[in-house]
Parts: structure tokens; C-alpha cells; sequence
């Protein structure tokens, strides 16, 4: 890895760590990570792990947006897991096709969540069923029971 490529990759971990814990950009982006650039500004764009995308960084505001590949990665290896929500049962099927997540479906969430951020739903039993952008505070989402708690960027499928 070049000198560059290390720069780039202590920026991806560094903006991780601030966005979802600590070691989360460690854990998020090994060693052997590919970064793409965008061809236009010539800033980081995309992260591959392999072929898989885990992750493109946000020209807009900096912050980086999970895929479903990143999200699963990212609930396999961090502990205590940040910025997650849990849906109920009757919800899953709705999550899981790309819905929106509505606060009465949510059974428990991280009260650390604000308004804005990435977040992975989750099942009951830990799976991830989707990323998107919170809309609620985590207090928010488990106590409100009308509203949209999280918009659904890409469900599972």
C-alpha cells in the first residue's frame, strides 16, 4: 500500500470511529481494503473489501454510507454495537423490501442515535435487515408510536 493509500485508509478509519464508536474503523476497513476516487475531485469515494462494497463516503457532508455488505460486517466485528435499531416481528417482511421503518414498529434502539445519522436495523435475533438515515432520536424512536423512525436506504431483498 502506498503512502497515499495509507493516508486515505487512517481518514476512512478516523471518520468511522467519530461516526459509529470506537475500533469501529478498524474493524470496518482491514488491511487490503480497496478505495476507489472520484474521477471529478479526485476525493475517496467507495470502499471494497474484494468485490464487495462496503461503504461510500458522502461528498456532501463527509460521512460515510453502509451497504448491506458494510453493515454486516461492521454488526459482526464491533463491540458493543452503535447506531442500531430493532424492529418488531410484523415488520421485518416490510423492512427487509427497502420500507421505512415507523416508530411503533421499533421494539429497542441505541439512544445514542440522533437525528440524521447511518443506522442498521435489525431483527430479534441480530440480523441485519437494513441501513438508512435516522429520523428520530434512539429515545425518540422507542417512545413515539406515529412517525417515520428511519428511512430505508436498501433493504436486504
Amino acid at each position: 500500500m502506498e503512502r497515499d493509500e495509507r493516508a486515505a485508509l487512517q481518514k476512512l478509519r478516523s471518520i468511522a470511529d467519530y461516526q459509529f464508536g470506537r475500533t469501529a474503523g478498524i474493524i470496518l476497513f482491514p488491511d487490503g481494503v480497496k478505495i476507489t476516487y472520484s474521477k471529478a475531485t479526485g476525493r475517496i469515494r467507495h470502499v471494497y473489501l474484494g468485490e464487495e462494497l462496503l461503504a461510500t463516503l458522502k461528498p456532501k457532508d463527509g460521512f460515510l454510507s453502509l451497504t448491506m455488505a458494510g453493515a454486516k460486517h461492521f454488526v459482526k466485528g464491533v463491540n458493543p454495537l452503535r447506531s442500531w435499531v430493532r424492529v418488531s416481528e410484523e415488520a421485518i417482511p416490510f423492512v427487509a423490501r427497502g420500507r421505512d421503518v415507523f416508530s411503533k414498529h421499533v421494539e429497542d434502539a441505541d439512544e445514542g442515535i440522533r437525528p440524521g445519522e447511518e443506522v442498521i436495523v435489525l431483527n430479534g435475533r441480530g440480523e441485519v435487515l437494513a441501513v438508512g438515515r435516522a429520523m428520530l432520536t434512539g429515545e425518540e424512536m422507542k417512545a413515539f408510536k406515529r412517525g417515520v423512525a428511519v428511512r430505508v436506504r436498501r433493504g436486504r431483498g
